[in-house]
């Protein structure tokens, strides 16, 4: 099955800290060290994305402290939706999409930040809605976990919750009629009375509807309850696949759960999780990712890289290849999809160190090298259809996003798998994603 009807993929930008995928970015030269706190920072970078097409920017979120800030940048910007509400200010078409927990936030909170957002930047947001599962986050709020089963089930009522008051203000209900007095006609703005086993709602909301009419729900995680939450509600779904094989997989289960759920599978895009570091060679690309290793611990990384190979390795072999014995001996552990990668890095005989540099151990798959060996990937995964696109994770935001989109994004636009401009205003447009205003007629 093509990985899109149109064959051109969508691209989300991930930001965070302001710093940059890798632990050093904040150190790196040409960084502001203080960007974690500073909207200028962060509405260049977004300005940079728009500047290359780049259908979404996107904030994933954990709210609590998961870092010791005596080494290390936070994981998170300092409040994702303020973020997006400084970046809809400073750009005009890109789209903006944060995570907002269902399990931490009561419905009502979410669609009243989501839909504010959603008409400041005149239909561009997005929602992450996902459940929580760090016990640290949950108890900043005060409560503890509860069951996966529980989790999934407030976040289904959560969903359609949020989507009941974001319909519950009518399309043609706000009048602005100053010859006759009439601010809005409040018989088109209704009360939703909803109520779950988990949460519940009166209504309505007081936001009219925006370009899009309303902001357009992601998904991220896998397993059973997941995919039936994007089956169900998600035209946007971030997944980390760590082969073409997976993100396949992947993908299909996705398209079969919308089309239980009585939708067109082409509403719902799977973004892979990617990591480029763009420079002018390999060589290059793996002494940049060296150095922004400084939080690291390198040595438990040789023995980590060791499990994955079947080897025992010991820190003294870090800038040594594999012997000729551990080549013929090594064997790719089938319980982490990453080993066969690292096997046949070994294998080539790069040095422990660079192996561990490509990027074998990190959250996604990882290309350090050219513009052209970035692009290579992104064309290989696609045209597979282990994907409609990618959650880009740039190594470090203060070039790493201007050398993607001056360097990579032409030679994809060259080879026909990304658009040239933005083919409308809004991220449903974006996406392709069908109009929605309240909650979907089609999902009983």
């Amino acid at each position: 099955m093509p990985a899109s009807s149109n064959h051109q993929m969508v691209l989300a930008l991930q930001v965070a800290n302001g710093y940059g995928a890798q632990p050093g970015a904040w150190r790196q030269p040409g960084t502001d060290p203080s960007a974690y706190t500073d909207m200028d920072v962060f509405d260049r970078y977004a300005q940079a994305a728009e500047r290359g097409k780049i259908q979404l920017i996107f904030l994933a979120d954990t709210p609590a402290l998961d870092v010791d800030l005596e080494r290390e940048a936070p994981h998170h910007a300092i409040d994702p939706l303020v973020v997006l509400t400084s970046m809809s200010r400073a750009t005009k078409r890109i789209g903006l999409v944060a995570t907002s927990s269902t399990t931490l936030n009561e419905p009502f909170t979410i669609a009243r930040q989501f839909k504010a957002l959603d008409v400041a930047s005149h239909g561009r947001a997005g929602w992450n809605a996902v459940p929580t599962s760090h016990p640290d986050a949950a108890a900043n709020y005060g409560i503890t976990l509860p069951s996966r089963e529980q989790k999934y089930e407030r976040a289904h009522e959560v969903i359609q919750i949020v989507q009941a008051l974001w319909g519950s203000w009518g399309r043609d209900a706000w009048l602005r009629d100053v010859e006759q007095k009439r601010f809005a006609d409040m018989s088109q703005i209704q009360p939703v009375n909803l109520q779950g086993r988990h949460v519940a709602s009166a209504g309505p909301l007081a936001i009219p509807p925006s370009e899009q009419g309303q902001p357009v729900v992601f998904q991220a995680g896998g397993g059973g309850n997941g995919l039936e939450i994007a089956g169900r509600y998600a035209n946007g779904v971030y997944a980390n696949p760590f082969t073409i094989e997976e993100g396949r997989a992947h993908r299909n289960a996705l398209r079969s759960a919308a089309e239980r759920a009585g939708r067109n599978p082409d509403e719902v895009k799977l973004f892979a999780g990617f990591m480029p570091s763009i420079a002018a060679s390999r060589r290059a690309a793996l002494d940049r990712r060296q150095s922004l290793d400084e939080s690291v611990d390198l040595n438990q990384r040789v023995r980590y890289l060791g499990s994955m190979l079947g080897l025992s390795l010991a820190p003294a072999q870090l800038d040594e290849p594999l012997t000729a014995q551990q080549k013929s001996s090594a064997r790719a552990n089938p319980g982490d999809p990453r080993a066969p990668h690292a096997l046949e890095l070994a294998r080539e005989g790069w040095t422990l160190r660079d192996v561990l540099a490509h990027g074998v151990i990190d959250y996604h798959p990882v290309v350090p090298g050219t513009a052209a060996e970035v692009a290579d990937h992104m064309q290989e995964w696609f045209e597979a259809g282990a994907c409609d696109g990618f959650s880009l994770a740039i190594d470090v935001y203060a070039d790493g996003i201007d050398a993607f989109v001056d360097e990579v994004i032409p030679l994809l636009q060259e080879r026909g798998l990304f658009h040239d401009d933005y083919e409308g205003t809004t991220l449903r447009d974006h996406l392709g994603a069908p109009e929605q205003y309240g909650q979907d007629p089609r999902l009983s």
